[in-house]
């Protein structure tokens, strides 16, 4: 896979376009966690497998595929890179056709107001951050865009849905864009997960 030049690259659209061209289109690729890794959480939190589910940048990953073999089978991806979605709208053609897949950007969704229960982040907000040159204090560009993404998100949530957001980030790091201006209309939950290497999952609920 061609790796950037810098880190920044990874928050470009170039970027992945170029990317996803040149990779085999049939070899998935998962950041982070797998989803069976995480399914044993997924399934504690979201219970109901007819529930409404937006991955938000879905890239090329197997993580939507496996849920729906777990049998979650209304879910939405989105990724802002058209050449992953059209690759990825004809790998599941057959196989899934009733699982959607849109070009769009996680800062400016096109859905409308509570027409979701479940978010899911799996590192796409982490791709935004890599222009900063800082953890500590992030150049306001990525504050924005990062707080963009948490409130368009809880705009698509229904009354108390769910925001996940895997990420290696570090809860001192990570609170701020996710409670911030929204803190009085959501309930943040933070899960380790791993032994020696943490990775961590916020739990995001909206309660209004």
């Amino acid at each position: 896979m061609p790796l950037p030049k810098e880190n920044q690259e990874y928050g470009t659209r170039e970027y992945w376009n170029l990317r996803y061209t040149q990779e085999d289109p049939d070899t998935p690729y998962d950041w982070f966690k797998s989803y069976a890794e995480l399914a044993i959480h997924l399934r504690l939190l979201i219970p109901d497998k007819t529930a409404r589910i937006l991955v938000l940048g879905c890239g090329n990953s197997k993580f939507s595929e496996d849920m729906w073999e777990d049998g979650y089978r209304n879910i939405v991806n989105i990724d802002y890179s058209p050449v992953v979605i059209e690759q990825m709208r004809a790998r599941h053609a057959d196989s899934r056709p009733d699982m959607e897949w849109h070009e769009m950007d996680v800062r400016s969704l096109s859905f409308e107001d509570a027409s979701f229960d479940v978010a899911i982040d799996k590192g796409t907000m982490d791709a935004m951050m890599t222009s900063s040159t800082s953890v500590w204090d992030p150049p306001e560009d990525i504050i924005k865009d990062c707080t963009a993404e948490v409130s368009e998100v809880l705009r698509v949530l229904r009354p108390s849905g769910t925001f996940l957001y895997i990420t290696f980030g570090q809860p001192h790091f990570r609170e701020r864009f996710l409670t911030g201006p929204n803190s009085l209309r959501t309930k943040l939950e933070i899960k380790v997960l791993g032994e020696f290497f943490h990775y961590y999952m916020y739990v995001l609920h909206k309660v209004d």
